[in-house]
């Protein structure tokens, strides 16, 4: 069975948006006249602010770039700033009116400010629960001081959602940030950058929950005001650009996403120069999609360049250091070298631990990646205790119902399914898919990896035909999700077809080989490995209806591709020479086959 594999997984940067540094605060309640006249007062300073900003372009932005777009020049910038100093001394005015109104603003500024710190302080240390009750305090503070739309009020909207969605809490999480950008919206208007600071955190909501049709839009207007505000070649355009392009990498349109991470990578290295931190950012981006076509002679060069990058500018204890140490352990055990992977998933586990502590989420991913090293060479009794305390760490930093629990507990079971524990590893899966169901819905992609998890385990008792409609669901969920031509339902069709083979059903599974064939090569290209896969089991097909002309020219070319993509001494190539020497063995070409098994 071609089973999905949840762990490893590449380690990366935040999408654009997150935490502000600094949220504002304002006075409690107040005379009627004192309360309008402050409310005034800030609502003013929201303009002002937006004044500013205008004529910051028109003065100085816009004269540098090719024309005045949008209607803009120097002299409207001058306008707009004479207009921006008048509102701020209509405020000064407002101060020496009312100064002790003034002053415990500032009071409750520094109360905001603090537990803001803290919440910052909290969730750098994966302690997203404790973060919370600050959060929704700091919330509470600026509404109070500076009503419900209030700017500054969105920031503290989309903090408290930030943690929401670290948690897995999706549902909380959903009309915070909705609220956060009606705010933005209307009072800072439509193509303000906050506001595509706003689309891109709901947009990347949408697609942890993999909605991508909801999430597309939103990072597409998010990019083009950007675009309009800042300029084709701002650094935070390349960030949106690669916020894109994750998710159309998401739904398999590799093609599409590739374009966007080079235009990404190219604006940050002539705004940034070539050893920014964000430029490594990006070349781990284009490194990964790289690695996700099978093209790992690319990608290697790019995650290292970023691996010394980083090492350059943030030292080697950097908790990004051990991310761009991952990603090349992830692509060095891509290609079957893991006695090269298995040090530098040990030493990015020893930078995690450094940095956050134990019991970091940080942790836990990379004890299950380097367990997935150890499961690879054969190491169970090794693995186990890696993914039992990466289990641990999960539930008592997350909660029982974090999505990072289902990957850990998929993870844990997939270990006991492969040392013949199949009792003990169908309720880990059963638990897992539970998770999943949960957390994102009957439909998301994440839902039919679980299922054709537990599939797996049936499969190896012999309960055909109860793993069965596992598969069928998990291609259908697939197929609307991502697409009839996404490599994710080459593997459902792949494990269909497979199960109709292994029950007789040759005719039926004939044409579910040859699609998931296609969608490989057309997705992924004609060296990957996955078409090798792909090869391997229709030969095998054509083998077992005895067409032995059919099936040799494909086993040999999945022995060329694996050579050529993993090198000579991978396990795959060994299977694939294993395959090809029964078939020359069956055929009487006793000679061409020893000759393969020696």
């Amino acid at each position: 069975m071609y089973l999905d594999s949840i762990s490893p997984h590449p380690l990366g940067s935040p999408p654009l948006g997150g935490f502000a540094r600094r949220d504002l605060a304002a006075p409690a309640d107040r005379p009627r006249l004192r309360s309008s006249l402050m409310a005034l007062c800030l609502s003013w300073e929201s303009v002002a602010h937006r004044e500013l900003g205008q004529a910051w372009r028109g003065i100085w932005l816009l004269p540098r770039a090719q024309g005045y777009p949008f209607g803009a020049s120097p002299r409207r910038g001058w306008a707009m700033l004479v207009r921006a100093g008048r509102i701020i001394v209509a405020c000064l005015a407002i101060f020496f009116v009312f100064p002790q109104e003034c002053l415990s603003q500032q009071a409750d500024l520094r109360e905001a400010e603090a537990l803001n710190r803290q919440v910052l302080q909290l969730y750098g240390q994966g302690r997203y629960a404790e973060g919370v009750p600050l959060a929704e305090k700091a919330l509470a503070i600026c509404e109070k001081a500076l009503g419900p739309e209030h700017p500054d009020v969105a920031t503290s909207l989309n903090n408290l959602a930030f943690l929401y969605q670290a948690l897995g809490d999706y549902a909380r999480a959903e009309p915070l940030y909705r609220r956060s950008l009606a705010i933005r919206e209307k009072a800072l208007g439509p193509e303000h950058p906050n506001v595509a600071q706003s689309l891109n955190n709901l947009a990347f909501l949408y697609r942890s929950l993999g909605d991508y049709a909801k999430a597309e839009p939103l990072y597409r207007r998010a990019l083009a005001i950007f675009e309009k505000a800042l300029g084709p070649e701002h650094p935070d355009v390349a960030t949106s650009l690669n916020n894109l392009a994750l998710l159309l990498q998401d739904t398999g349109d590799y093609a599409a996403a590739r374009p966007l991470v080079e235009r990404a990578l190219k604006i940050r290295e002539q705004a940034l120069g070539p050893s920014h931190p964000d430029v490594a950012t990006s070349l781990n981006n284009l490194a990964e999609i790289l690695r996700l076509t099978g093209d790992y002679a690319a990608a290697r060069p790019l995650y290292e360049r970023a691996l010394r990058i980083r090492e350059q500018a943030l030292g080697p204890s950097h908790p990004d250091v051990a991310a761009s140490l991952n990603n090349l352990a992830l692509l060095l055990q891509a290609t079957g070298d893991y006695a090269a992977a298995r040090p530098l998933y040990e030493q990015a586990l020893k930078v995690f631990e450094n940095a956050f502590g134990p019991n970091h989420p940080h942790v836990a991913t990379s004890l299950n990646n380097l367990a997935s090293v150890l499961r690879a060479t054969g190491d169970y009794a090794a693995a186990r205790p890696l993914l039992e305390r990466a289990l641990h760490i999960t539930e008592q930093a997350l909660g029982p119902s974090h999505p990072d629990v289902a990957r850990s507990l998929n993870n844990l079971a997939e270990i006991l399914r492969l040392t013949g524990d199949y009792a003990a590893a169908r309720p880990l899966y059963e638990q897992a898919l539970k998770v999943f169901e949960n957390a994102f819905g009957p439909n998301h992609p994440h839902v039919a990896t679980s299922l054709n998890n537990l599939a797996s385990v049936l499969w190896a008792t012999g309960d055909y035909a109860a793993a069965r409609p596992l598969v069928e669901r998990a291609l259908k969920i697939r197929e609307q999700a991502l697409g009839p031509s996404h490599p994710d339902v080459a593997t459902s069709l792949n494990n269909l077809a497979e199960i109709l083979r292994l029950t007789g059903d040759y005719a039926a599974a004939r044409p579910l080989y040859e699609r998931a064939l296609r969608i490989r090569e057309q997705a992924l290209g004609p060296s990957h490995p996955d078409v090798a896969a792909s090869l391997n089991n229709l030969a095998l097909l054509l083998q077992d209806t005895g067409d032995y002309a059919g099936a040799r020219p494909l086993h040999e070319r999945a022995l060329r591709i694996r050579e050529q993509a993993l090198g000579p001494t991978h396990p795959e190539v060994a299977q694939s020479q294993n395959n090809l020497a029964v078939l020359l063995h069956a055929t009487g070409d006793y000679a061409a086959a020893k000759l393969l098994l020696e």
